[in-house]
């Protein structure tokens, strides 16, 4: 039988995925925070919509962020690390420092 992927993640992957994770939730905040700049200030937009579509984007970034970051374990953070990787917010100097096994299997390339 197969182990499990929480039982086979290296304990130091594990520590570098929490600082991975960390940084891309400030990333992933950051951009988002500008996206909302940017619909606010959009003084070429009627202010009702803006509105409405600040609330869109409020509520399609916030099921993105959920489907990224929620259910912080070892066993979440292969889909984790895949999602932050493919959507470009894991921090490449810090994905050097995991395993190349980690990495590999982490790689959306692989399921693209």
């Amino acid at each position: 039988m197969e182990p499990s992927r929480e039982q086979s993640m290296k304990e130091s992957d594990w520590k570098k995925f929490k600082i991975i994770k960390e940084k891309a939730i400030e990333r992933f905040c950051t951009q988002t925070l500008e996206e909302f700049g940017q619909i606010i200030s959009n003084s070429e937009e009627h202010v009702h919509n803006r509105y409405l579509q600040l609330y869109k984007q409020v509520q399609d970034r916030n099921k993105e962020m959920a489907l990224i970051f929620d259910g912080h374990s070892r066993n979440n953070a292969w889909c984790q690390l895949i999602a932050m990787r493919t959507r470009g917010l894991a921090d490449e100097s810090l994905l050097a420092g995991l395993s190349e096994e980690f990495l590999q299997q982490t790689d959306p390339k692989r399921f693209g």
